[in-house]
């Protein structure tokens, strides 16, 4: 019973060693403009995903691209010996959650305010080595 779970362990750290990840906290954009972005690079090899985002009109996709390249930097930090171009990195996660809002006051006609929200969100994405195994 115990060696069958030394091995589950040790296979749970091979499998976390292939992953990386990186967050991007309150950046100041609605996540729905967000989320629009990160479903176009969901699943994408890393190379074709940075490649839309850096071709991409929206301007989340300039803070995506920064934080993928991020996330590519904490997996070569973690695996040291191993090569980004032969690893077969892509996109294993990528959710955008709602964050903080602001609220603010906008005058309107006849002595009435509307309330401006604006909105930010969190991203999270993680990146996987494509072997055998998991493709």
């Amino acid at each position: 019973m115990g060696s069958r779970k030394r091995n589950s362990a040790e296979t749970m750290q091979e499998i976390k060693q292939n992953i990386a990840f990186a967050k991007l906290n309150n950046c100041p954009t609605s996540p729905r403009k967000m989320r629009l972005v990160a479903d176009i690079i969901r699943g994408e090899n890393v190379n074709k995903a940075l490649f839309i985002l850096r071709y991409s009109k929206k301007e989340a996709s300039e803070k995506l691209e920064k934080l993928l390249l991020s996330a590519i930097a904490n997996w070569q930090n973690k695996n040291e010996d191993l090569d980004v171009e032969d690893a077969n990195l892509f996109v294993k996660e990528i959710y955008v959650d709602s964050a903080r809002q602001l609220k603010r006051l906008r005058p309107a006609p006849q002595g009435r305010a509307h309330r401006i929200r604006k909105r930010s969100n969190h991203v999270t994405i993680v990146i996987d080595s494509k072997t055998e195994e998991n493709q």
